[in-house]
């Protein structure tokens, strides 16, 4: 590993670190206001998917995409943690046998073998719900505008016409392979909007200007795409052990990708391109954009 992927890990330790820390302190049993009881079942179910490891990169890419456009650190912070509670409860539900039907996650028992069908879907809505109150709490330092535009975007992201909808189509690329164009919108729905909107968010917390919004936006949407073809790479090359969930599945039912319809050489091709393609995005920016053309890199060389 060179002196700058060396430093970029580090960075990517810290935040999540911070990340890890304030998801803690949101996920604790303290009652907050207007709350009635926090109860035990669930909220140890909801821990369970979130406090267990993970890079945390969607809420990195929050952070550094705020620092790149001059943002608040703490805000980015909660924000970020509001973009993971998102990103833990659609992995609780994925893993649902009405859904992928997966038993590990992140190396272990996922939440529905831990805690029961009915306690993961309460978690998951629970996640989900949380995610909104953290970004509109008044612990999160930020005009009412931006809070309301976060929330918005969040919501454009996570919903039906986003990740939630990605996942539809997901399943129902099970019962017919869609075609390229299918797959492409699959993936930038079910995977892309979370990434675009970590980057866009941003630009949100900073106050940004539509231009650089939209070059944030640009910059997530390259980077969303080259997430998930690096994934479908690893779901074909590496193993359940080191994934820490288990792999080869869209294969076994198969499921369209790109690595499927065009194979790895071109997969591999259109990877280096996407990561080249946000980097060149950002790169007029000198100095303060080295973090985020890193971002990229370790997007496309991740091992699991």
């Amino acid at each position: 590993m060179n002196e700058t992927a060396h430093s970029f890990e580090t960075l990517l330790k810290r935040d999540a670190a911070a990340i890890e820390g304030c998801l803690r302190d949101i996920l604790s049993p303290t009652v907050r206001g207007d709350e009635i009881e926090r109860p035990t079942a669930l909220l140890d179910a909801m821990r369970h998917g979130v406090l267990n490891g993970g890079k945390r990169l969607r809420p990195f890419l929050v952070m550094e995409s705020a620092a790149f456009a001059g943002g608040n650190r703490e805000a980015a912070l909660r924000v970020g943690a509001a973009l993971e509670c998102v990103h833990c409860y659609s992995l609780i539900h994925d893993d649902l046998p009405a859904m992928d039907d997966d038993d590990l996650r992140r190396g272990q028992p996922t939440v529905h073998i831990a805690y029961g069908e009915a306690n993961a879907i309460l978690a998951g809505d629970s996640l989900l719900t949380l995610a909104f109150d953290i970004i509109a709490a008044p612990e999160t330092h930020l005009p009412d505008t931006a809070k309301t535009a976060l929330i918005l975007a969040l919501a454009r992201a996570s919903g039906i016409g986003g990740m939630a909808g990605g996942q539809a189509l997901d399943l129902a690329a099970e019962v017919s392979s869609p075609d390229e164009a299918g797959i492409v919108t699959l993936q930038a729905m079910k995977t892309g909007a979370l990434i675009r909107f970590a980057c866009e968010a941003g630009a949100i917390i900073a106050g940004s200007n539509p231009e650089e919004r939209q070059l944030l936006r640009r910059y997530g949407e390259k980077t969303g795409l080259a997430f998930q073809l690096a994934d479908d790479l690893l779901d074909l090359t590496a193993d359940t052990e080191t994934m820490g969930k288990t792999t080869g599945k869209d294969k076994d039912r198969g499921k369209g990708t790109l690595v499927a319809l065009y194979g790895m050489d071109w997969a591999e091709e259109t990877l280096s391109r996407l990561v080249a393609e946000a980097g060149a995005l950002v790169a007029p920016y000198g100095e303060k954009a080295k973090v985020l053309i890193e971002a990229a890199r370790f997007v496309a060389r991740r091992t699991h």
